[in-house]
């Protein structure tokens, strides 16, 4: 692992191209939508373990739209989640799951 900027040398999630991003579920805004792809899509190509890839996204989603956005990335588990109206996302990077939405406060 290269501590410098937080990469592995074989890469959990490669870096999607646009058409590898498959939105499934959401009830964003579409300027949401592209905004929250394109954090999702610098997460993959900054990150490799699917932690990092949540935490950077939680953090950039927090910053620009405020506090608290939760974010799970994998490929093998459930949920049922309570989310405000307009922030919710569930989509796939390849075969990755990424769920994003605002709860709380």
């Amino acid at each position: 692992m290269d501590r410098r900027n937080g990469c592995c040398k074989k890469r959990i999630l490669p870096p999607p191209p646009r058409r590898d991003v498959i939105i499934k579920s959401t009830d964003m805004s579409v300027e949401m939508q592209r905004e929250v792809v394109s954090v999702v899509c610098r997460a993959c190509e900054k990150y490799c373990l699917e932690k990092d890839i949540a935490t950077f996204i939680k953090h950039e989603l927090d910053r620009k739209y405020g506090h608290p956005w939760h974010c799970v990335v994998g490929r093998n588990y459930g949920s049922f989640v309570t989310h405000e109206t307009y922030h919710f996302m569930y989509l796939y990077v390849r075969k990755t799951a990424v769920m994003i939405f605002k709860s709380g406060c």
